[in-house]
């Protein structure tokens, strides 16, 4: 696998973790519909399980770039709401929905990780 695959998949397994030690309630990860590439990295509901959450995790090893959650773009964002759609009508989700973004800064194993979660980062209606 490589390298940046490796550094998405911790970074999905440490924001899984952030999760559940805020409380929320895991559903799905990495969770796509058919032979779609269109996924959502984590499904989860809020604490009070009255919000089903779409996250899209970015992880960057360093700011050299941009911000990880600036990697979301209106195309990811379109496709996001796509998966999201499915997994509604296929579910029967009747709760409020939320499209959260979770950015980290680091690596496995760094003494210091940035974690930055953006709660209702954007709504995919409104493209």
């Amino acid at each position: 696998m490589a390298e940046h695959n490796d550094l998405g998949k911790w970074g999905e397994e440490y924001a899984e973790d952030y999760l559940k030690k805020a409380g929320y309630i895991i559903l799905e990860r990495d969770w796509r519909y058919g032979r779609s590439k269109r996924d959502i990295d984590i499904i989860c509901k809020t604490p009070d399980r009255k919000t089903v959450v779409f996250i899209e995790v970015k992880t960057r090893a360093s700011e050299e770039l941009t911000d990880p959650e600036d990697a979301v773009d209106r195309k990811k964002i379109r496709f996001l709401g796509q998966a999201a759609n499915e997994y509604v009508k296929m579910q029967d989700i009747v709760e409020e929905l939320r499209f959260d973004i979770i950015a980290l800064l680091g690596r496995k194993g760094s003494a210091k990780i940035e974690i930055n979660h953006i709660e209702d980062a954007f709504n995919p209606l409104l493209l």
